[in-house]
């Protein structure tokens, strides 16, 4: 089951799903999440932007912390770390980034997960409160997700959450130093979900 709830202050809504809870990142989970990425680095990175030299520093997390905090406030993006509900153990992260509002009502999904705990399940739950978080709070009408062509298991991740493939952009992303060609995808708000389907 999910619930939503809004612990403090607005700007730090805590969603649930199933074995997980995502929340905003806070100071103190700097050694945490230094610790997973750098664990998971040869996993991540080619998935991933070119790491910058000091990727897993305080002060790179500190800027992050605070670049989210401004994306939170302007409603230009949310972004989540994901913990394990029976031991908070840090698992990954999901982020909704480029809000569009007016017309578009739009945002595009990114995500990663510590290379111990994948192939576990722990994203699809995630991404399952991220996406009733995006419609149910937000009031967006689409998710937008795009993964390399060869990455196929973020592409069963994604079809198995109810995104549909729509196309191919190509040369879309800078990956690993590389511009790559992507795959694309989106959810609509009245499309199926994993969770209805499982209901």
């Amino acid at each position: 089951m999910l619930s939503l709830l809004r612990p403090g202050t607005p700007e730090e809504p805590l969603l649930r799903h199933g074995r997980v809870y995502l929340r905003p990142a806070r100071h103190g989970d700097w050694r945490a999440w230094a610790a997973l990425r750098r664990d998971s680095r040869d996993f991540l990175e080619p998935w991933e932007p070119t790491w910058p030299y000091d990727a897993l520093s305080r002060a790179a997390f500190r800027r992050r912390l605070q670049q989210y905090r401004t994306e939170m406030r302007n409603d230009t993006g949310y972004a989540f770390l994901i913990f394990r509900k029976q031991d908070d153990q840090l698992l990954g992260g999901v982020s909704m980034s480029n809000i569009r509002r007016g017309v578009a009502q739009s945002a595009s999904l990114g995500y990663w997960i510590g290379q111990p705990f994948a192939r576990h399940g722990y994203m699809s739950e995630a991404l399952q409160a991220v996406l009733t978080f995006s419609f149910d709070t937000l009031g967006l009408h689409r998710v937008e997700a795009a993964c390399l062509p060869g990455n196929a298991a973020s592409r069963g991740l994604l079809a198995k959450a109810g995104f549909t493939e729509e196309g191919y952009a190509r040369e879309y992303l800078r990956i690993n130093g590389v511009w790559q060609d992507h795959v694309l995808f989106a959810i609509l708000r009245h499309d199926p979900r994993a969770t209805d389907r499982k209901a």
